[in-house]
């Protein structure tokens, strides 16, 4: 019986000892595999991100770093890209914006000018003449030819007051021509003067060598200078004392 009791408390013994170790070598592989399974990190390397990009995602820039140069420079290259387009839009007009036109004046006068202004004949433009004729009777030829550098018109008709006259003779209102007579330098335009009736009825007769020539001007009136002339003989006028409109052609100033 003792040694029965001997034997259980040997064996109880013995496998207390054993389940001691079993519970031990448990423990120690449980600590051995748990420190085989954590790896030691490796330190980063500088400048560097660690954290690795998931799915080809860009990785996240490191504090500190500044990424906004390479937005910019891709901006700047993008914006410089899209202005040299628009540039070569432009280049036609030189500029990106629109400019107006400037209205430039035509013939060097006012914007709203047809041509260049054409002066009405006068004294400082011409040379001016008159000489009796044989055909018709009692008549002169009046004549002024251009002495300037451009054209001059002949508006109307001439102005004549021999001696002291105080009125202006009427016209001949049927030697009106189609146009204005325009003369260039070193031409002649032509205006008939009756100077007394061939048959004796005119009224107020006197002789006289003076003879002051006006002119017209484009609006009409009498303006610009006159000129004096001398005649070479006694001229005789009475109250039939006419003229005609300014004629490019001399035959057709002395059909009056």
């Amino acid at each position: 019986m003792r040694n029965l009791r001997f034997r259980r408390a040997a064996r109880t013994s013995v496998l207390g000892t054993a389940a001691l170790l079993a519970a031990l070598s448990l423990t120690a592989c449980q600590e051995d595999g748990s420190s085989s399974a954590v790896d030691t990190p490796s330190s980063p390397t500088a400048g560097t991100s660690s954290a690795q990009p998931e799915n080809g995602a860009e990785a996240p820039a490191e504090k500190g770093e500044d990424t906004s140069g390479t937005d910019s420079a891709s901006s700047a290259s993008g914006g410089s890209g899209s202005d040299s387009g628009s540039g070569s839009g432009s280049g036609s007009s030189g500029s990106g914006d629109t400019q107006p036109a400037a209205k430039k004046p035509q013939g060097g006068g006012d914007a709203e000018d047809d041509g260049p202004v054409t002066l009405a004949c006068d004294a400082k433009n011409t040379k001016v003449t008159i000489t009796p004729v044989s055909r018709p009777l009692n008549h002169m030829l009046l004549s002024i030819t251009n002495t300037g550098s451009g054209i001059c018109n002949a508006y109307g008709y001439p102005s004549l007051r021999f001696g002291e006259a105080q009125s202006v003779p009427p016209v001949f209102e049927d030697s009106k021509p189609q146009a204005v007579a325009s003369i260039a330098p070193g031409e002649t335009a032509y205006a008939g003067v009756r100077t007394s009736s061939a048959d004796g009825s005119g009224e107020g007769g006197y002789s006289t060598k003076d003879l002051v020539v006006g002119f017209q001007g484009r609006s009409g009136g009498f303006s610009g200078a006159s000129a004096n002339v001398t005649l070479g003989k006694d001229a005789y006028v009475d109250s039939s004392l006419s003229v005609t409109y300014w004629q490019t052609d001399m035959e057709n100033a002395l059909m009056w």
